[in-house]
């Protein structure tokens, strides 16, 4: 547990780190700082200052990769994966325009499959496959021994030796290990090219897969913990839009006083607080309850809460906030993406109505 003096310090460091770089540099620095080890040590404070600091800083990392594999399996930082007792060659950056599933006209070598209990880790040389945008199911689909994947993946992916690709396989869910070299991958530019996501697809690999293995059992934990995660960065980038927006007001004058004099200013900025805390007091009652739905919740509530931070601050900062000279619109652009990974707030609260009514069961009351 970290706390006192040695969270106040973390908190510091980890904030130069994210003010001060992003991409690889911020990966690097995190693995100078240590962030694994806390990530293993204390995961609530691990997760929650990072991607909080990350998303007001309007940073990128490879972060959620941890986060996912310190779920599904035992934790050792940067402990390269092991397949049949040998470290994996070294990835090789891929053109993307090249499809890397066939290379000199012959399929890549087969995939494997990982037990669960086998306690791969993370390592330099180990990434993980994201979900579909707009999803949190599974990205792989394992048939007959041959593997499809449809998914995403953060900008470290292209530079990993392995990829992790949690499938469904029949009724069972399985992790397989796959040579990154054998996915296709492609940078998605769209909303916010910035973030660095890369499109991963794949069709036809080959698993060796062990048909009496136990199945994977910790991929519903590492949903949770990825959508509490980005709960944090949509919060974090939430509480910058305000603060742009509260700045303004403060400085722009009109009719002779600042317009934070006017009312309708205020419950703009007030409905975006309120927004914000809302969401991030959903996101402190996932950490006690530890139950998935309450993960679903926050996350769908801290989306929200962005889209009305958004909608409100643009409000505010007017004709100035639709320019590319001004940060908002990095803001805007980051939180409608990050809105869409592991469950957009729309669908994850159908997704929970569905629940509900099938069930016929309310959630427990969350601890106090």
């Amino acid at each position: 547990m970290i706390d006192g003096a040695d969270l106040e310090l973390f908190t510091r460091s980890l904030r130069h780190a994210t003010d001060s770089s992003t991409g690889a540099a911020l990966d690097a620095a995190l693995d100078d700082l240590g962030w694994p080890d806390a990530l293993a040590d204390d995961p609530r404070a691990a997760v929650s200052i990072l991607f909080g600091l990350q998303g007001g800083a309007n940073a990128t990392s490879s972060a959620l990769d941890h986060v996912l594999l310190a779920a599904l399996a035992p934790l050792t930082p940067f402990a390269p994966l092991e397949l049949g007792g040998s470290p994996v060659a070294p990835a090789t950056a891929i053109p993307p325009a090249s499809n890397p599933l066939e290379l000199g006209g012959n399929p890549v070598a087969p995939a494997t499959a990982i037990p669960p209990s086998s306690g791969v880790g993370v390592g330099a040389g180990v990434g993980v496959v994201l979900p579909a945008l707009g999803g949190w199911h599974p990205p792989g689909d394992l048939r007959g021994g041959r593997l499809a994947v449809a998914g995403l993946g953060t900008a470290g992916l292209a530079h990993r030796a392995t990829a992790i690709v949690v499938a469904r396989a029949g009724d069972k869910t399985v992790a397989v290990a796959v040579p990154t070299a054998s996915l296709t991958l492609r940078a998605v530019q769209g909303v916010d090219p910035e973030l660095g996501l890369i499109e991963v697809t794949a069709d036809g690999l080959i698993v060796a897969v062990d048909p009496d293995a136990d199945p994977l059992t910790g991929w519903t934990n590492a949903v949770a913990l990825a959508q509490v995660a980005l709960g944090h960065e949509l919060v974090g980038a939430s509480r910058t839009m305000l603060d742009l927006a509260r700045i303004h007001a403060l400085e722009r004058v009109q009719f002779g006083r600042p317009i934070s004099a006017f009312q309708a200013v205020r419950h703009r900025l007030a409905e975006t607080l309120v927004a914000i805390e809302m969401a991030e007091a959903l996101l402190d009652a996932a950490w006690l309850d530890q139950s998935p739905q309450t993960a679903a919740m926050a996350k769908a509530l801290a989306g929200r809460g962005a889209r009305t931070a958004a909608r409100h601050c643009q409000q505010v900062l007017a004709g100035i906030g639709f320019t590319t000279e001004h940060p908002l619109h990095r803001y805007v652009r980051r939180i409608l993406v990050l809105d869409q990974l592991y469950g957009a707030a729309q669908s994850l609260t159908a997704a929970l109505g569905t629940e509900l009514i099938a069930t016929r069961q309310l959630p427990p009351l969350l601890p106090l």
